[in-house]
């Protein structure tokens, strides 16, 4: 095993899943009868994995998600929703993503919005996509804030780097004209190069009437629902498989 100084060395050079990895070696037999490029060969594998999952670790703690143990591989497919297992395989693949598409989830209370928006998240994260959740109703106090204190164009900023914004809970209370407005901005900063996810219990052909400004819902809706992907959830059961309980 290489000594002190030497692993030291590594680390300084934040080498860390390395050094993990030459540790491990020293305690095991079949390592020892590997040549050296072989040896290398699976330390610098180790690295790179290790630095993929602190890079995932990163991306799902700045993701903020409700329900952070959500992902696709548990989805209960037995639960009657209408989900298609095919747009689901296609979402996690990712090139929604990487095509800077929208995703519009719609459904009544407890039918699983939020559970599926996290676990779509989620995927996006383990694959690479910076990530950030947030209900509608924080988003745009956030905003008016922002507006208050002039940090709102840095805000816009930081929104728009975001390959994935998820925004839960849409339409759940009345939406006025500053709101109205800061939707706008964000949306028209992010379309055709990022993607937003948006949950509501509305359907889709209700967000119109519920912005309740001709003018500005016409932009709005062109810059969201065009060329988007639609989940419509049926029934109420969550899709958590475990303990059943409800997510709105």
């Amino acid at each position: 095993m290489l000594n002190e100084h030497t692993l030291d060395q590594l680390r300084s050079l934040r080498l860390d899943g390395m050094v993990h990895a030459i540790e491990e070696q020293a305690t095991t037999t079949a390592a020892a009868a590997l040549g050296f490029d072989e040896r290398l060969t699976l330390l610098v594998q180790r690295e790179i994995a290790w630095r993929d999952d602190r890079r995932v670790a990163r991306l799902l703690k700045a993701a903020r998600l409700k329900v952070s143990s959500a992902c696709i591989e548990d989805i209960n497919w037995r639960a009657s929703r209408s989900l298609d297992r095919g747009l689901i395989a296609a979402l996690a693949g990712g090139d929604w993503l990487r095509n800077a598409r929208n995703l519009l989830i719609t459904g009544a209370t407890g039918s699983g919005k939020t559970w599926l928006a996290c676990a779509l998240a989620h995927q996006a994260a383990r694959s690479g996509f910076s990530v950030l959740y947030v209900r509608a109703a924080r988003l745009f106090d956030e905003l008016q804030v922002a507006h208050g204190d002039g940090s709102f164009a840095r805000r816009l900023i930081q929104l728009a780097r975001l390959d994935l914004l998820v925004i839960d809970d849409f339409a759940i209370s009345p939406m006025g004209a500053p709101e109205r407005n800061d939707l706008l901005e964000l949306l028209d900063d992010r379309i055709g190069t990022r993607s937003t996810l948006i949950t509501s219990q509305l359907p889709i052909k209700a967000w119109h009437t519920y912005l309740n400004d001709p003018t500005l819902a016409d932009a709005i809706l062109d810059r969201v629902v065009h060329s988007s992907h639609k989940i419509e959830l049926k029934g109420t059961r969550s899709l958590r498989d475990n303990d059943g309980a409800a997510q709105s």
